[in-house]
């Protein structure tokens, strides 16, 4: 007799946090977390989530819960073509503070005017 092996399914979580941006009114939350919605391919179809990806928004953190194999790239990649969109990415980046997050943050534009002086 065999049986059959049951693969175990691996949720990967990731976590958006826009909280600067969120805070001073310039980028909604809701909106960024209709656009992944919308733009995030599942089996070659964009709009297609299914069970496969669940997306939820709370003020100015996105949560992403998707199975494997699902990248945190991907993500940076769908936050920059938002940022792009809304015409924001000249004044935001996004950059990963630790495994599993990524965070919107203005760039620091008085220390680049600091070096800028110096030379």
């Amino acid at each position: 007799m065999s049986r059959k092996a049951v693969k175990k399914v691996e949720i990967k979580k990731f976590t958006i946090d826009c909280s600067a941006p969120v805070d001073d009114n310039v980028l909604d939350a809701a909106s960024f977390a209709k656009f992944l919605e919308d733009k995030i391919k599942v089996g070659g179809k964009a709009g297609n989530l299914k069970d496969k990806v669940t997306i939820s928004c709370d003020k100015s953190k996105i949560s992403v819960n998707a199975e494997a194999p699902f990248s945190k790239r991907y993500l940076k990649y769908l936050s920059k073509k938002y940022l792009k969109r809304e015409k924001l990415r000249d004044f935001l980046h996004v950059i990963a503070p630790n495994k599993s997050t990524y965070e919107l943050r203005y760039f620091n534009v008085n220390s680049a005017e600091a070096e800028d002086e110096d030379e």
